[in-house]
């Protein structure tokens, strides 16, 4: 697994060629691969071990125990580690409860509107919450998912990298954590999740500095209308850019230049077939979407934002390109947009292809690590990959000499 430009002498291809290998629990070249032992803890912190924990719902002991365990993760790599807390009190009928309906639809060649400004175009299917136990055939994955969800108070965990020149100046790298559907909610979220701890891993080695800061958030109540990350905006965004105490140099929440969100990387099979059917293997046109919000505040700077993943991308990524898209929409990127350039970044279109189900895993018993194939893995590491090279350079990180 060679990067397209092994030789440039820079933090990006130093180091999250090995790194990222760990992300995925795939084997490395040795020349990438050194200093990783099979047994190295990192290891743990994957998709893979995130999926021990079940679908990890909201308001659950197991999303409790997955947010202590990926807390202690960020504290073993380093990275100074907050909660945020907040109170969940669902509305009546808040999410359908029914599965998918059987069976695809076939557009014959009209467009309609679909989430976020998007439109839908040719075959769609039925999509839905899987809330039946079971349909998950597994029985000691029943069970473990088998704890309702009850209301009341919520935690979430984020750590952070202090920049070492510019401090109050800060880039939110962000996923969800919980998940639902009586699987182990691997591709939505683990595989977001593991992303953003793999890349608090890097960044916070003890030979990386960074001129700006970097936060590292896993939200949790995602899948119950982004009411982690809307209550982080609605405790925090009034206090950016304020030292504590004044003169002090500190801040408790340094300037937000830019909310990065994942959610979602280890799926592009390409629209159904007529029958329903899909692609047994990842779609070789597959790639990295990385969305921003037209309509929003900071849609300009979103879309230069946007751009500059898309280089980074096309730069360092080793086997998927990126594209760019301007209907970016229900994920915990939304809450920060009207507040700081934000973008999404994902395995395809979040309106168009996941709305239009492309995606059968999606809120299913099947969304689970053994479901996905070597080369849909390969796809979240492109998106790592891009993430890692794009951050690196904004948030100006280099190598300690």
């Amino acid at each position: 697994m060679c990067m397209r430009n092994p030789c440039n002498a820079n933090l990006a291809s130093k180091l999250f060629i090995g790194a990222l290998c760990a992300l995925i629990a795939v084997p490395c070249p040795p020349a990438f691969g050194q200093g990783i032992a099979a047994d190295d803890p990192v290891r743990v912190a994957t998709i893979k071990g995130l999926a021990e924990f079940g679908d990890r719902r909201q308001g659950t002991d197991r999303n409790r125990a997955a947010i202590d365990w990926i807390e202690g993760q960020l504290k073993s790599f380093g990275c100074a580690t907050e909660r945020l807390k907040y109170v969940y009190e669902p509305p009546p009928r808040s999410r359908p409860q029914q599965g998918p309906a059987p069976g695809p639809v076939i557009a014959s060649g009209e467009i309609r509107p679909g989430a976020g400004g998007s439109r839908l175009r040719g075959v769609t299917a039925p999509t839905g919450v899987n809330d039946n136990p079971e349909a998950q055939a597994d029985a000691k994955l029943r069970e473990l998912n088998s704890q309702p969800s009850a209301p009341g108070p919520r935690e979430e965990v984020y750590c952070t990298k202090i920049g070492a020149t510019r401090p109050g100046e800060m880039y939110i790298i962000g996923a969800h954590m919980d998940g639902i559907g009586w699987g182990e909610a691997a591709d939505d979220n683990a595989s977001g999740t593991a992303l953003v701890m793999e890349l608090a891993r890097v960044l916070n080695s003890a030979d990386v500095r960074t001129e700006r800061s970097i936060r590292f958030a896993l939200w949790n109540n995602e899948e119950t209308g982004l009411n982690g990350s809307r209550a982080y905006v609605a405790q925090r965004a009034a206090l950016q850019g304020k030292e504590d105490p004044p003169g002090s140099g500190r801040y408790t929440e340094p300037k937000w230049l830019g909310m990065i969100q994942h959610d979602m990387l280890l799926f592009d099979h390409g629209m159904p077939r007529a029958d329903g059917t899909l692609g047994l293997e990842q779609r070789p046109e597959a790639d990295v979407n990385i969305e921003f919000q037209s309509t929003s505040k900071f849609a300009d700077q979103a879309l230069k934002l946007a751009f500059f993943f898309r280089d980074a991308n096309e730069k360092y990524a080793t086997d998927y390109p990126a594209a760019v898209g301007h209907h970016m929409t229900n994920t915990d990127s939304t809450p920060f947009m009207d507040f700081a350039p934000a973008i999404s970044v994902r395995e395809h279109e979040r309106g168009m292809h996941i709305g239009a189900g492309w995606n059968p895993h999606w809120h299913q018993p099947s969304d689970r690590y053994a479901t996905y194939s070597d080369k849909d893995f390969r796809l979240g590491l492109n998106a790592a990959q891009t993430t890692l090279a794009a951050i690196a350079q904004l948030s100006g990180a280099a190598l300690n000499r």
